[in-house]
């Protein structure tokens, strides 16, 4: 059946099927597709890998021999490791109920597993932006039990129903002005914190060679140890971060931190006597 080109949606089809008209792209711009598709794919569990993998196939096989033999090298000296993350397994139907309730600005009941309520949670959701971060996907939005904007994980949502309600996203809303100074994802109530952690000289280097935050400022010291300064809206986050450092990190200030680090430090030392 001969491709037919549609003038108003700008692309080659086969009735019920649509294509996009060719694209010239330079050999770098192949080579960071197709490695980009087949190594952070393979490993990350995204979503959308399944149809960006099919067409970094598709782009592979179009190259001349020679290219792709030579793209094959390049790719083949190439690896990307990035970090665990939640593939969705199962979840993947509520994913994708999220994402059209989000592009048609529908409202979606859901079940969710609360890891702070401790308990299963019902509420309607208003969703107004998916994000990937780190290590698995979430969804933020407006959530009915709560009155207020909430995060939450896609991978601990249960149920899912899409709702005839509609919505609409508030004027002036964005991620990065709901998540404010987060370390992470939750931002806390309350004034920002301003943190001072100093790390020995072991791991020095290595914290501040990563941009973990933002607002994060670095000196190092004359005997080789690291302040850390960052502004956070909220500690709890923040804390378990220090306490992957174990003895390699102190926090300075504020108290509260240093005292809810201390605290989790001693529990941690009492379940190994």
């Amino acid at each position: 059946m001969p491709l037919v080109f549609d003038e108003h949606a700008e692309c080659y089809h086969i009735p019920g099927t649509y294509y996009l008209p060719p694209t010239n792209f330079t050999p770098e711009e192949a080579l960071a597709l197709i490695v980009l598709c087949h190594e952070m794919g393979n490993s990350a569990g995204l979503p959308f890998f399944a149809p960006a993998l099919s067409a970094a196939v598709k782009l592979e096989s179009s190259l001349p021999g020679r290219l792709r033999q030579q793209l094959r090298g390049v790719a083949d000296a190439v690896r990307i490791r990035s970090e665990p993350s939640n593939p969705l397994d199962d979840h993947e139907p509520v994913y994708e109920r999220l994402l059209e309730a989000v592009s048609t600005r529908h409202s979606v009941r859901i079940v969710y597993d609360s890891l702070t309520e401790w308990e299963e949670i019902r509420t309607r959701l208003n969703p107004y932006q998916l994000l990937f971060s780190r290590r698995s996907w979430y969804v933020i939005g407006r959530s009915s039990l709560h009155r207020s904007t909430r995060t939450f994980n896609v991978g601990r949502i249960l149920e899912i129903a899409l709702l005839d309600d509609r919505y609409t996203i508030p004027r002036g809303f964005s991620v990065d002005r709901y998540l404010r100074n987060a370390w992470h994802l939750i931002p806390e109530p309350g004034a920002d914190s301003e943190v001072l952690i100093r790390f020995e000289k072991m791991v020095a280097q290595n914290v501040a060679e990563v941009h973990w935050h933002k607002t994060q400022r670095t000196k190092f010291n004359k005997d080789g140890s690291l302040d850390f300064r960052v502004t956070v809206s909220g500690l709890k986050e923040i804390s378990w971060w220090v306490l992957g450092y174990g003895d390699q990190a102190e926090v300075i200030k504020p108290a509260k931190l240093r005292r809810m680090v201390a605290g989790r430090a001693k529990r941690t030392a009492q379940r190994y006597k």
